[in-house]
């Protein structure tokens, strides 16, 4: 084995949120906390990116001045142990953009693209994951063989933490409240 083959010793512990705090963005990048537990992602695909920044820029553009739209920033969901998501997409107040770190109470909506090899922690552990940290809305958008996206979204039920299945979308897909929009899934 030679040494570029060594993981750090920091993918072997948990961590904690301060420890997290402390490292620098690069060391953030491609990761995920879960439960404590350094996760890495593997990179994704320039369609998988291109879909994500596509629809991060129609949300923003819908949203108006009250909320924004991003991709790639941790949303903490819980700090003991800790738990940092880096949604896709993530819709957030927008008086909150310059609170760190992003907290579920800040978020709308998280939406998440279904790559090969992200299938099981896309459609049930995020899932779960998200409902239990309170988030309104969560979007899993499956890039379909027909080449147009299918967006499967989901609503909290506030007084079970859990989502109950909502409209899936194929083609255009219709936003109201907050937002009230249509984004043409063909498009992206």
């Amino acid at each position: 084995m030679t040494a570029e083959m060594v993981a750090p010793a920091w993918m072997h512990q948990q961590i904690t949120a301060e420890e997290y705090e402390s490292w620098s963005e690069e060391q953030c990048a491609g990761i995920e906390i879960v439960d404590g537990m350094v996760v890495v992602s593997p990179s994704a695909s320039k369609r998988h990116n291109r879909l994500a920044r596509l629809l991060a820029n129609a949300l923003d553009a819908a949203a108006g001045p009250d909320w924004n739209a991003d991709t790639d920033f941790d949303v903490r969901l819980q700090d003991v142990p800790l738990t940092n998501r880096r949604p896709d997409v993530t819709v957030y107040r927008a008086d909150a953009i310059d609170i760190t770190p992003t907290r579920p109470e800040h978020v709308l909506l998280v939406a998440e693209v279904v790559s090969p090899g992200s299938e099981t922690t896309d459609r049930i552990v995020k899932v779960d994951q998200y409902a239990k940290a309170g988030i309104g809305f969560y979007w899993r958008i499956e890039q379909a063989a027909t080449g147009t996206p299918l967006v499967y979204t989901y609503l909290l039920d506030p007084a079970t933490r859990t989502y109950r299945e909502g409209d899936v979308f194929a083609g255009v897909l219709k936003i109201t409240a907050p937002f009230a929009a249509e984004i043409d899934l063909g498009q992206i």
